[in-house]
């Protein structure tokens, strides 16, 4: 499997299941795609996310009905608590060639990662279901320095425009750059005040 982030704003994700694990799977893309959740009942958090909601029992629903559903669908997400009910729109997914991420059951196509997020940089971590709690520990453990990385990667675009200016190397900008992540006083100093941090950074790295 290979890591991608894909722009979704305007598609469309379909989510069977109406419970907890549905939830957390449509909080995950609030505010990009178009999702619809499909289940025989919604909980209370169900109801506060902004989602369509499509009341079935899949158990009783044929294979077309919920082809008909997947329709113009970028992604399907089978979350519910039946490992065969997932299979079942696991299979269904396949045949109308959409991807599929499975809660339980058979793999899917498509694993939905730990995900933590700054301004400008996002960090997605996944261990292949093995365990969750280790993917949420790695991210929980990077969301510390959130804010620091986000600073970091601005004086980095910065200096980065500047060694343009002044170095015809491509190499040497990048060891410079290099050379800047890698200086501990460099984040010390970026910890306490921006401004101070890329003075530092001018006089030592960019001076031509």
């Amino acid at each position: 499997m290979l890591p991608l982030i894909l722009d979704l704003s305007g598609r469309r994700v379909v989510i069977f299941g109406g419970g907890p694990v549905g939830v957390r799977k449509a909080w995950y893309f609030q505010g990009e795609p178009r999702v619809t959740m499909v289940s025989r009942s919604f909980t209370h958090e169900a109801m506060d996310l902004d989602a369509e909601r499509v009341e079935l029992d899949l158990s009783t629903a044929t294979d077309q009905h919920l082809k008909n559903l997947m329709e113009g669908a970028f992604l399907v997400i089978a979350a519910l608590g039946d490992p065969a009910l997932n299979n079942r729109v696991l299979r269904i997914a396949r045949e109308s060639g959409i991807p599929c991420n499975t809660a339980s059951g058979d793999r899917g196509d498509v694993i939905i990662p730990s995900v933590e997020k700054g301004r400008f940089h996002l960090l997605a971590v996944t261990t292949f279901g093995r365990s969750p709690a280790m993917a949420r520990f790695v991210r929980e453990r990077f969301s510390r320095d959130t804010l620091l990385t986000d600073q970091m990667i601005e004086l980095q675009d910065r200096a980065r425009e500047t060694l343009r200016t002044i170095e015809p190397s491509q190499e040497r900008r990048a060891a410079i750059l290099g050379e800047i992540l890698r200086d501990r006083a460099a984040w010390e100093i970026l910890s306490r005040d921006r401004d101070s941090a890329w003075d530092y950074v001018r006089m030592r790295y960019l001076h031509g």
